[in-house]
């Protein structure tokens, strides 16, 4: 009988590893708590706009009991029409505190950089690049000012004290 006490840990996880990879989707829930609060609260799409910055759409997609399905863009307007870049629909794990990048949109835009994402292991290689986008992406919106209040619940008022 194996006993898992018993079983070596290592504390310094490999970058592009299982164990990274649940780190880094536990710091992608911090990160989207601070530019949004708690998802359950919100529904429907909020734009944030924040001047020197591109306005940052949040949509929420679905909500389940434990989980929650978000869209978070930038949309870029042009003559050639509308670009959401990046492009990722986020779920949210609220009983584990989790947020993992579910669905990306086109993922490499310039056929230069097609070489890296071809290096890269299929399934573990590619959760460990969207996510690492979404962590470093989190970071700056919520630098730059961005952020989303959670709706007003009909019923509160505010008490004068």
């Amino acid at each position: 009988m194996l006993l898992d006490h018993l079983c070596i840990t290592s504390w310094r996880a490999r970058p592009v590893s299982f164990v990274s990879l649940m780190s880094l989707y536990e710091s992608n829930y911090l990160r989207l708590k601070m530019l949004v609060g708690d998802v359950r609260g919100h529904t429907g799409q909020q734009v944030s706009r924040v001047e020197g910055d591109c306005d940052l759409h949040f949509e929420v997609l679905e909500h389940a009991p434990y989980t929650s399905m978000v869209r978070l863009t930038y949309r870029f307007e042009d003559e050639g029409g509308t670009l959401d870049d990046p492009d990722l629909e986020l779920r949210v794990y609220h009983d584990a505190r989790l947020a993992e990048v579910s669905a990306c949109g086109r993922w490499v835009r310039h056929e230069s950089l097609e070489h890296v994402r071809a290096g890269i292991p299929a399934q573990l290689g590619e959760r460990w690049l969207r996510n690492t986008l979404l962590n470093k992406w989190l970071d700056y919106c919520v630098e730059r000012g961005h952020g989303f209040a959670l709706p007003a619940r009909a019923g509160l008022h505010a008490i004068a004290g």
